[in-house]
């Protein structure tokens, strides 16, 4: 009997498609057919395969199921990994796709160390990351109830003379719109009602990730990065909560890739075309990132807000923020006066910041992630 083995898990919501290869080079690679998805057959099968102390390493893609099979089974002792779906080699002519060959590809390229690995969180650090992401879904369903209120408004003619929307002002005029058919006036207010909740829904998400901010273990490095220009404190948790360890980032490149920030290359030869960023990593931090980054527009200060939050901080962190502000405004005046288009600016920007966050997280005395 071998050592070792190579597990593979194609998982569903209701199942798990299991494979297994041998860790011989060129060893047998077999289904051990389909397991409902429940823990206990889940515990029940590292069991059978850990029989005689045997080394079982799992993987499995990462997916909508989340990181609970990774949890069960290394509380259990054995190792496993979750796969970056994406990043799997595949056979360019394979047309043929089933729950067993998934598993049994797996298997076979874990085996080989050709799978790539995502990061796991936590369960505290899981758990944080979805509050902010259910703020983000918030303001989006905020945006859109707002538009189809302007849109409404628009069709019939009801033209705000104000110069900027949503301001009490605005509000105010809301209430003196009226329509001649009753059902029209129905209308305006349920979509007035609809901006209304949503923005108190997402008030109640803020006050929330306030609040528990201080029990999480990545606090300081939230406090830390909002010495930077454009970092306030939900960009600043929402990058922290996204990008999780930052210590697995060996350089700023491979940061600013992971956040697809990174120009798109199709090069050949002599030939080299350069295109838009990848967009290949997480958007969230880096639509958060670029929002940040159009504050760099105007010249370098430290604003009384920026010097609150930086008051705490060591000296080493604020001169690498002031010298990413001085930098980074400079930058953004010069590729402004060369005639690219702002959101271009903005982008390089961004990337730009990056680094400096990356800088910055390297003075945090702060223990590894579990």
């Amino acid at each position: 009997m071998n050592d070792s083995i190579f597990v593979g898990l194609d998982v569903h919501k209701a199942t798990i498609s299991v494979a297994v290869a041998e860790a011989m080079r060129g060893g047998e690679v077999r289904n051990l057919g389909i397991i409902p998805n429940r823990a206990d057959q889940i515990a029940k099968l590292a069991k059978k395969l850990g029989k005689g102390d045997r080394q079982v390493s799992f993987c499995y893609e990462a997916g909508p199921c989340g990181y609970g099979l990774h949890r069960q089974l290394t509380e259990l002792g054995h190792n496993c990994i979750v796969v970056a779906p994406s990043l799997i080699p595949m056979k360019a002519g394979d047309r043929v796709k089933t729950d067993r060959r998934d598993a049994a590809m797996l298997a076979k390229l874990h085996r080989s160390g050709e799978l790539t690995a995502v990061w796991v969180p936590d369960a505290a650090h899981e758990a944080m990351r979805d509050l902010v992401r259910a703020r983000a879904t918030a303001m989006r369903v905020l945006g859109k109830a707002r538009q189809h209120l302007q849109g409404f408004l628009l069709r019939h003619g009801r033209i705000y003379a104000g110069k900027k929307g949503w301001t009490l002002a605005y509000r105010r005029w809301l209430t003196t719109v009226r329509f001649d058919h009753p059902a029209s006036q129905i209308v305006l207010q349920d979509y007035i009602h609809a901006v209304t909740d949503a923005e108190a829904r997402v008030d109640c998400l803020t006050k929330r990730i306030e609040e528990l901010a201080p029990q999480w273990s990545m606090t300081p490095f939230v406090e830390a990065v909002q010495a930077m220009r454009g970092v306030a404190f939900i960009v600043a948790v929402t990058v922290v909560a996204e990008v999780g360890d930052f210590s697995r980032f060996d350089n700023p490149r491979q940061l600013m890739a992971f956040l697809g920030l990174v120009p798109s290359e199709y090069s050949s030869g002599t030939t080299i075309r350069r295109g838009g960023i990848t967009k290949a990593g997480n958007a969230l931090a880096r639509r958060a990132l670029i929002e940040g980054a159009w504050t760099y527009r105007m010249q370098a200060r430290v604003s009384r807000k920026l010097h609150d939050r930086n008051e705490r901080l060591p000296q080493a962190i604020r001169d690498i923020a002031w010298k990413a502000q001085v930098r980074l405004c400079a930058r953004y005046r010069r590729l402004s006066a060369a005639g690219k288009p702002k959101v271009i600016v903005t982008t390089a920007i961004a990337r730009e910041m990056v680094g400096f966050l990356w800088a910055i997280t390297r003075q945090v005395q702060l223990g590894p992630v579990a």
